[in-house]
């Protein structure tokens, strides 16, 4: 199970979204127009992340966010329009800059499910970037339920809105 978004602003930015056969695994990848050490600070600045994660109809406010390994996070996404809100957090448990963070992520939603991301950022020719996400979640049925959530509309979107802010870095 795969599904893909080519980004109408670039030319090479595809998000792929893979359910990994026969695993409780969902694979995220995505290649950026800068270089991996601004897109790693995007991912863990606070200040950088509230203006791009989840999809453009969000805003996002930062409570508690220590982006250093054994330190902890938690965010919380508001939509006006229909009173919608909602808490995430997680514990970084890896923070090496600019190749690796590995971080927890729970949500109200589903507060007892814990997922463990790991995300990669690659060097590529020409001063680009590409992260590789990596969740582990408790069972193949939570992570087809992830997938079939509308997820994919939060990544996509947040990883445009993450285009825009490395153009205007």
């Amino acid at each position: 199970m795969k599904t893909q978004n080519q980004n109408q602003n670039q030319t090479q930015s595809q998000t792929e979204i893979e359910a990994v056969p026969d695993l409780p695994v969902i694979r995220i990848t995505r290649e950026f127009d800068a270089p991996r050490e601004r897109v790693f600070r995007a991912w863990t600045d606070a200040d950088l992340f509230a203006k791009w994660v989840g999809p453009r109809s969000i805003d996002t406010t930062i409570d508690v966010w220590d982006a250093r390994t054994g330190g902890e996070w938690r965010y919380t996404a508001r939509r006006d329009s229909d009173a919608f809100q909602m808490g995430f957090w997680g514990s970084f448990h890896e923070v090496r800059s600019p190749e690796r963070l590995v971080q927890t992520f729970s949500f109200e939603g589903a507060p007892d499910g814990v997922s463990l991301e790991t995300m990669t950022f690659d060097e590529l020719e020409g001063g680009r970037c590409r992260i590789v996400a990596t969740s582990v979640v408790e069972s193949i049925e939570i992570r087809d339920q992830i997938i079939a959530s509308g997820m994919d509309v939060g990544v996509v979107e947040g990883y445009e809105k993450l285009d825009a802010l490395l153009a205007g870095q």
